[in-house]
């Protein structure tokens, strides 16, 4: 690889060129400036951002001594948190206080609704997320198992009825009409600026007029009709020549939903990026978002067509004045934290550029050009959600890199907002502390299910055994955590600011499961939940019509508060008497999900992809739900559990199974002949399954159980193999 030597940084002569020929054209600064600003940042914040990470390392060594000291012992929870405060995990709690975050987007703000993560490094993928703003009802209906049947490979009349018998009800509850339903209605129409629906006609009305905000076409023949309930929009399409439209009684076509309202795209746990080459292609990927200019080459079908980011869509108000909506989901940008460094950029001591730095600076570097064109944010805010943070001052630490950062670029103070990811242990117990120290730019908090069990068995990993994976989500940590995160943000002023999220729904072909369970999301309070696709965004949109999710936040901050001391209830198994057929079957779940997962990552690169379970249910596995299962398994090792040679046993009879699976999968198959290269023929000459091993038998000495560190090492193994 060449690299470029400037102001101190030996930078990959890819990324160097990049960075001088693609972004920065346009943004009126030049390169020289940008890299003399950018090399001063870098070293003068490298060192901190190291001292963090060093004292992450030392806080452990302490609660793993605490945990030995005590092994025995009746657990003293009210001595467990002194010991807690005296090493400074947990910090000082302040006095109240409200966020003061301004310029903050109306789909941040004001808008409830589903919020996707893609991977930025899958331009296709990051584009059907961008336009996944709107979906259709019907179309999401019929292609998932939320309408029960088979849907053949024709159009299946039978099923298209039930569809739109489904969306008809939703209209009845949503839009209820004065006196008729919407099953009845044969004629729709615009007089005098309000909507009227005809049967046998009579007229009929909107209970609520105000539901109605606009429409397409002609007032007596219009092609849409725009409606609004809980800030969100619903445009009912009218096509008397359409294959559904005609056969509708009311010529209608289909109904498009307001779904992905916010999509993180995420340079971290989703996307397998080592080196400069597959920086460059992530970066490259976000520039062309901020753009607006980015494409995607497709054939489906036989056809070659290219895929574009959708403009913006335009109406009629009942007043005759124009209406714009935004037709892309809000774009927040996901770096990486701050434990990871980037061979793409060598400092003066000759060690890698933290990843987490070069992030801010180039994904912002990026935006600039929304700030001219508005195509993303409308309020000139540039929003990055910053994950794996342990406690307040590693959030310090980002406030002030991107302070360093917007003085570089030089741009308004608190232009980058920030999202706190509340997925480790330290973060979660100084929560309002951590929010305090971005009181200015913050803009989202969530809860991450996977990564905060992660660092639940990694920093109480001494204490014991931790219980089965399928009961923590039972366990009274949890619970807490949950609600914590939620009366937390209320308390410091988000509702109306900012975004309160809760995690994934990782079963992306169980989509009436998701209908029946993911609804508690926005009665818990949350203004943005994640899906894992843009099918999915369109159902939950629904639950967001159902729930008033601000009014739900009024009645919340008059609970009763999550109690600090539930979080710290450590959920290992009390004398654990588990059979050894019970055992083995936890581990064969845990290392299906590692083994499927790791061979993607290490031989294709893939960061997120739907992994078959040992039931054969797809779930969607990324980073997080590879630390959980690496250090459950490697937490019953330690505590005898299972023996080494058991959990080899089973890695190498699921690593058949998994290359079975693969065998078939169509990633790997092009022209008849499939290119996947199976563990199994060479298990000690795998570097996928070496990998695997590696992150449970090496995963109690990984900081704070990631993965990311043996999958670096192993993925650069792999690409120098190939």
């Amino acid at each position: 690889m060449s690299y470029i030597n400037k102001n101190d940084l030996s930078i990959n002569s890819t990324l160097y060129e990049f960075v001088n020929e693609e972004i920065l054209p346009g943004t009126e600064i030049k390169s020289d400036d940008f890299w003399e600003r950018f090399g001063k940042v870098v070293h003068e914040l490298a060192p901190i951002n190291k001292t963090l990470i060093q004292k992450r390392e030392n806080i452990q060594k302490k609660i793993d001594a605490w945990h030995k000291e005590n092994a025995g012992k009746d657990f003293d929870k009210n001595e467990y948190m002194n010991f807690l405060k005296s090493i400074s995990y947990l910090v000082e709690a302040k006095g109240d206080f409200k966020i003061n975050t301004s310029n903050v987007d109306e789909e941040i703000s004001s808008i409830a609704g589903p919020q996707l993560v893609v991977p930025v490094d899958n331009a296709r993928y990051a584009i059907n997320a961008a336009n996944a703003r709107w979906g259709s009802m019907y179309d999401a209906l019929y292609g998932t198992d939320v309408i029960p049947g088979e849907k053949g490979s024709a159009y299946n009349k039978e099923r298209g009825n039930k569809v739109i018998s489904h969306v008809r009800k939703f209209l009845n509850q949503i839009f209820p009409l004065k006196t008729q339903s919407w099953q009845e209605i044969s004629k729709i129409l615009i007089e005098d600026g309000e909507l009227i629906l005809i049967k046998n006609d009579k007229k009929d009305y909107l209970k609520n007029k105000n539901q109605f905000i606009g429409f397409s076409g002609k007032k007596t023949e219009p092609t849409s009709i725009l409606l609004k309930n809980n800030n969100l929009h619903v445009d009912i399409i009218i096509d008397p020549t359409s294959l559904i439209g005609k056969e509708d009684l009311a010529n209608i076509s289909d109904v498009i939903i307001e779904s992905a309202i916010s999509t993180i795209v995420d340079n971290e746990d989703s996307v397998a990026a080592v080196d400069a080459e597959d920086k460059v292609k992530c970066y490259r990927n976000w520039l062309g978002l901020m753009k607006g200019n980015l494409q995607a080459n497709m054939e489906k079908n036989g056809k070659k067509f290219v895929r574009k980011l959708n403009p913006d869509r335009n109406y009629i108000s009942k007043d005759g004045s124009k209406i714009t909506l935004h037709g892309r989901a809000l774009l927040l940008n996901r770096n990486v934290g701050h434990l990871m460094t980037n061979p793409a950029i060598i400092l003066k001591d000759k060690s890698e550029i933290p990843e987490g730095i070069m992030d801010a600076f180039i994904s912002t570097l990026c935006a600039l050009h929304d700030f001219k064109s508005k195509t993303n944010s409308k309020t000139n805010s540039f929003y990055i959600v910053k994950p794996k943070m342990h406690g307040p001052e590693e959030v310090a630490f980002t406030n002030t890199l991107f302070g360093k950062v917007e003085d570089a670029l030089k741009i308004k103070r608190y232009s980058i907002k920030v999202g706190i990811m509340d997925e480790e242990r330290r973060t979660t117990v100084n929560l309002k502390e951590c929010i305090r120290e971005v009181k200015d730019r913050i803009v989202f908090i969530n809860t991450g299910f996977l990564d905060r069990t992660g660092d639940e068995m990694h920093t109480s990993f001494e204490s014991g055994p931790m219980i089965f994976k399928g009961e923590m989500k039972k366990s009274l940590w949890l619970n807490s955590y949950e609600n914590w995160n939620v009366d937390i943000g209320l308390d410091c002023g988000f509702s109306g600011k900012a975004q309160i999220g809760k995690g994934m729904w990782a079963m992306p072909d169980k989509m009436k499961d998701m209908m029946d369970q993911k609804i508690g999301h926005p009665k818990s309070g949350a203004n943005c939940a994640w899906v894992p696709s843009p099918t999915a965004a369109t159902l939950h949109a629904t639950h967001y019509h159902k729930v008033n999710v601000f009014e739900e936040q009024k009645t919340i901050k008059s609970r009763d508060k999550a109690k600090l001391k539930d979080l710290l209830e450590i959920p290992k198994a009390d004398r654990p008497n588990w059979s050894v057929e019970e055992i083995n079957r936890e581990i064969e779940n845990n290392a299906q999900g590692i083994l499927g997962y790791v061979v993607r990552w290490i031989d294709q690169g893939v960061g997120c992809s739907k992994v078959p379970d040992i039931n054969n249910i797809g779930l969607m596995e990324d980073r997080a739900t590879l630390r959980i299962s690496s250090q459950h398994i490697a937490n019953w090792l330690h505590h005898d559990i299972c023996t080494k040679e058991q959990v080899l046993s089973v890695m190498k009879k699921m690593a058949k199974i998994v290359d079975q699976q693969n065998e078939k999968d169509p990633a790997y198959n092009r022209n008849g002949r499939s290119s996947y290269k199976k563990m199994s023929d060479n298990f000690e000459g795998s570097i996928a399954f070496s990998a695997a091993c590696d992150l449970i038998f090496k995963g109690r000495i990984q900081p704070s159980g990631y993965t990311e560190p043996l999958l670096h090492q192993k993925r650069l193994e792999r690409k120098k193999s190939a």
